[in-house]
């Protein structure tokens, strides 16, 4: 079994946080490296595109962040340009 799909996604249209990597649960398959995905960010969990960085599979002790509070992708805009 190769574990939970994980995403690290860069928020590219948003000055105040261009250039971090957010970590997300993804359930998408289409979802790769250059994938524009649709995600919740900040406190209130405004949706916003972002770009697809880095993709890990891992076990849930295992996640980039605590499995209990890591937000998931909300949809998947286009595969890659």
């Amino acid at each position: 079994m190769k574990g939970y799909k994980f995403v690290a996604v860069e928020f590219t249209d948003d000055p105040n946080v261009v250039g971090n990597l957010y970590w997300y649960f993804c359930e998408f398959d289409n979802a790769d490296i250059g994938t524009r995905v649709v995600a919740p960010i900040g406190r209130h969990n405004k949706l916003q595109v972002a770009v697809v960085r880095r993709v890990m599979f891992a076990e849930e002790a295992y996640s980039p962040y605590p499995f209990s509070s890591i937000k998931k992708i909300d949809g998947v805009l286009t595969e890659k340009p």
